[in-house]
């Protein structure tokens, strides 16, 4: 039986251009074994229900009570076969029944434990989805893969070149690596890093007194980070309309 966990850690991001611009965040994410919760529940993490800490299918896929029934049927509509084993969540927790999802990964396992996908689920701040499907021979912890940046996400980057993956996993920590090429070379850096714990009443409390108001925070934040690049002459792009198809491989 895998055991849910939690990610205490850190968000960093970095532009290069055309203005260089830092930050870094404590953090914390949940670690969720999304088929193993199908047959035990997790004590510590509330579902569909109010909480401190809490998990809502509805905000994950098309917004339905089963967000591990969507990702089943996005991998068979997209011809993944094998991803017959475990399901692994990486994503941020609803804190007092409040959440903004900029970005979650689903890794999903075959039986032995590689990986047959990964689908990096990114949402904007005006209410759009996206999903972007990891897939093939090449696809493994710690090797990059490269997808089309088709989804607006920030106004001051294009929806333009691509976005290189690269995910590293060890028994205690987890780090996801998004950064985003364009047609002048490298532009953004981003990650979310964490040490894996054991999720249990006892640490969901103490990561909710830590940080009571985290995803609360990642909104203010998200809009104070937009501030500073304008006040630093940053380029504003409007944003076009979202893409027809709701996965790209």
């Amino acid at each position: 039986m895998n055991i849910s966990q939690l990610g205490m850690g850190q968000v960093f991001h970095r532009r290069l251009r055309p203005r260089e611009h830092a930050f870094a965040y404590a953090s914390y994410f949940l670690w969720l074994p999304m088929r193993s919760l199908r047959r035990e529940a997790c004590a510590a993490l509330n579902r569909n229900g109010r909480g401190w800490l809490s998990f809502h299918d509805a905000d994950h896929g098309e917004g339905g009570p089963d967000a591990l029934a969507w990702l089943d049927g996005l991998l068979t509509a997209e011809g993944i076969a094998d991803a017959d084993g475990e399901v692994w969540l990486q994503t941020f927790p609803r804190v007092l029944g409040y959440v903004f999802k900029p970005v979650s990964f689903w890794f999903c396992e075959r039986r032995d434990g590689s990986l047959a996908a990964v689908v990096a689920e990114v949402n904007n701040t005006f209410g759009e989805r996206h999903c972007y499907l990891l897939r093939g021979p090449e696809l493994g912890w710690g090797r990059e893969q490269q997808v089309a940046k088709v989804f607006h996400v920030s106004p001051f980057c294009r929806v333009e070149g691509r976005y290189r993956f690269r995910f590293m996993r060890t028994a205690d920590r987890l780090l996801s690596r998004v950064d985003h090429d364009d047609e002048q070379g490298e532009l953004l850096h981003t990650r979310i890093n964490g040490r894996l714990q054991d999720l249990t009443p006892a640490r969901a409390r103490a990561a909710f007194f830590a940080m009571p108001a985290l995803t609360l925070m990642v909104m203010a934040r998200i809009h104070w980070q937009a501030l500073r690049l304008a006040l630093k002459r940053v380029p504003f792009f409007s944003k076009p309309q979202p893409p027809e198809r709701f996965v790209t491989r």
